[in-house]
C-alpha cells in the first residue's frame, strides 16, 4: 500500500478504526527515534536547526532512548530529538 491509498483509507475509517492507526502511527515513530539516536555517539560533532530556523553546530554529551543531549559551545545545552540531527563528519 503507497500513501495515497493509506490517506484514501483512513478517509472511510470509523473512529475505533482511527484509534488503531494513531496508535500504530506514534508506536513506528517511537521505533524510528529509537533507532536514529543509536546511531549517535557521544563525542560526535552534529548540528540541527533549532525553532527560528537557525543551524545549531554542537557535540553529543549523552544519547537518551530518543533524544540527544548536545553541547554547543555558542548556543548552550540542547535535549533534540535524535530525528533532527545530521553528523557532521560526512
Amino acid at each position: 500500500m503507497n500513501a495515497l491509498e493509506a490517506l484514501t483509507a483512513i478517509h472511510k475509517m470509523s473512529s475505533s478504526e482511527l484509534n488503531l492507526v494513531v496508535e500504530a502511527v506514534k508506536l513506528r515513530r517511537t521505533a524510528l527515534a529509537k533507532t536514529q539516536a543509536r546511531t549517535f555517539t557521544v563525542g560526535d560533532a552534529v548540528s540541527f536547526k533549532n525553532k527560528q530556523g537557525l543551524t545549531v553546530v554542537g557535540t553529543v554529551r549523552k544519547v537518551n532512548i530518543k533524544t540527544v543531549l548536545v553541547d554547543s559551545p555558542s548556543q548552550g545545552r540542547w535535549k533534540v530529538t535524535a530525528s533532527m540531527l545530521r553528523s557532521m563528519e560526512h
